[in-house]
């Protein structure tokens, strides 16, 4: 392991409070030659989080906070660490200027990004597929079934893909089956395998980078990597780059499912 591409930091509202340090030193003492740090950028202004603790995003205010800091630490760790300075954009249905426009005003400020989704969109609600079994349970009674869940978080995903989101927009689609993630309480009763592979072929299309994210292994009712090694493989034929993130939200978390991805993906 040479890099984790997918890390957060103590200015996650929803994370730990370890320091950028610890995150480092932990990276460090794995072998790391690099380290990008993604925190979930600020939502835009006019959405309203459907999380009860409304803390899916960072703190606008911030911000360039975070960028400074950032940029002090790639000089303290310069000869120990390469250390890029990164977001977790969310693509957000309906909002796609406002995202434009915010990736305008601070993409100067980015070495790495990814643009994921976690918030899907039924009628006049929003809500969070990732942040409860509970939640997704209400979700699913909400929608009508699992499976509908699926195929809307696979029709958001796919116009994420497509959205003009300026020169910006990350070249990295994050964690593309993240409606994954309580699969073992709520299977849905379809394969979508084929919207898989379809979001596969546009990611390659469109010369798009993989999140190959390792958190979905540690997770109880998930097991398998976002995405599992199946769509890996896929990808990796279609030479779409895989590119190793352990989503952490704390520092012990660094490298998480790295040593099981590359047992399953080689085995």
């Amino acid at each position: 392991m040479k890099a984790d591409s997918h890390v957060h930091t103590p200015f996650c509202p929803h994370g730990s409070m370890d320091e950028f340090d610890e995150y480092i030193t932990r990276g460090i003492e794995l072998g790391l030659k690099e380290i990008t740090f993604t925190e979930h950028a600020p939502l835009p202004r006019d959405f309203q989080d459907p999380t009860p603790e409304k803390d899916s995003g960072m703190d606008a205010a911030l911000l360039l906070d975070y960028f400074q800091e950032l940029r002090v630490l790639k000089e303290r760790y310069k000869d120990k660490i390469l250390i890029k300075s990164g977001l977790e954009v969310d693509f957000i249905e309906g909002y796609e200027k406002e995202t434009k426009e915010f990736l305008d005003d601070i993409g100067e400020f980015l070495d790495d990004s990814i643009l994921s989704v976690h918030f899907i969109k039924h009628q006049n609600s929003w809500h969070c597929i990732d942040f409860s079994e509970n939640e997704f349970g209400a979700i699913a009674n909400e929608l009508g079934s699992v499976e509908a869940i699926y195929a809307k978080y696979y029709d958001t995903l796919e116009q994420s893909i497509k959205a003009d989101l300026g020169i910006y927009k990350p070249k990295r689609i994050g964690h593309i089956t993240l409606v994954h993630k309580f699969q073992l309480r709520y299977p849905p009763a379809l394969s979508f395998d084929e919207r898989v592979y379809k979001v596969l072929d546009m990611i390659n299309v469109n010369k798009y980078e993989l999140d190959y994210n390792g958190a979905g292994l540690v997770k109880p009712l998930c097991g398998e990597p976002y995405p599992p090694e199946r769509f890996a493989r896929r990808a990796r034929d279609l030479g779409i780059p895989l590119i190793y993130g352990s989503d952490a939200h704390q520092a012990k978390d660094l490298g998480q499912g790295y040593r099981a991805l590359i047992a399953e993906f080689h085995g």
